[in-house]
């Protein structure tokens, strides 16, 4: 008797929505969807977050019926997904770094496989991001994560979240944000490219045995590496903030 008074109907529904809630959390924020870890082991953490957080969940509020069923998943579904991305285009601001400074060091077609997203991006890029993730749980970011959805259930009812165009606004302004931050960590590696594009071009008009090809993208490459070694402190000071900014920002959703 003990164990049908568990499994009832409402108890069901309340770990379905616990899942899609913490599952979706897998899918967009920076650590949980790394491409490394397997889906069957994200399922599994993510039933099994379910099951912990299933003793403080709130009740459900609504009739269960089928519509409502599948727009209260949706609801939690678009809940997780909007947390990650406000979290990646903050996160995203160092890859976007990475590949201005790849382009100004002539690697911009020098390309591979990036192990956390799974698409291709310029090495310095993917330099940059994997650096970046240790940074991250360096943070406990997965515990931020952890915490926030641990609040999240006392502030919005399960099925109960719904989009409004003040999360679009923030949105467009955070993807604008990341551009504006990519190429402020960029700035001193652009400058410093100009610069000797222009001593390069005044040295092959005086000097035309001069070699661009041969001298010049050597020199620009060793300097570009050499100021990334001397900024990367400050860049992964930069994603600090950046994401501590974003984490705050997920406080709008309550």
């Amino acid at each position: 008797m003990q164990w049908a008074e568990i499994f009832n109907e409402y108890n069901v529904v309340i770990l379905i929505l616990l899942f899609f809630r913490f599952a979706a959390l897998f899918i967009a924020t920076p650590i949980f969807s790394h491409q490394r870890i397997p889906m069957n082991i994200k399922a599994g953490l993510a039933f099994l977050l379910a099951i912990l957080f299933f003793p403080i969940a709130p009740d459900i509020t609504f009739e269960l019926t089928t519509p409502n069923l599948i727009i209260a998943i949706l609801s939690e579904f678009l809940f997780g997904i909007l947390i990650g991305t406000v979290l990646l285009l903050a996160y995203h601001a160092i890859t976007f770094a990475g590949g201005q400074i790849s382009f100004m060091m002539g690697f911009s077609m020098a390309s591979a496989i990036d192990p956390q997203t799974g698409v291709s991006m310029p090495i310095i890029s993917q330099f940059l991001s994997l650096i970046a993730l240790m940074v991250l749980f360096e943070l406990d970011l997965h515990h931020w994560m952890l915490m926030y959805m641990d609040k999240s259930l006392a502030q919005i009812p399960l099925g109960g979240f719904y989009f409004t165009p003040s999360y679009g606004e923030y949105i467009m302004k955070a993807g604008g944000n990341m551009f504006v931050v990519g190429f402020m960590i960029a700035f001193p590696i652009t400058a410093l490219s100009w610069l000797m594009d222009i001593i390069f071009g005044m040295l092959m008009k005086t000097m035309p045995q001069f070699n661009l090809l041969v001298i010049g993208f050597p020199i620009k490459i060793m300097v570009g590496f050499t100021v990334i070694i001397a900024i990367l402190a400050s860049i992964m000071y930069i994603l600090g903030q950046q994401m501590a900014k974003a984490y705050d920002a997920l406080q709008m959703f309550f």
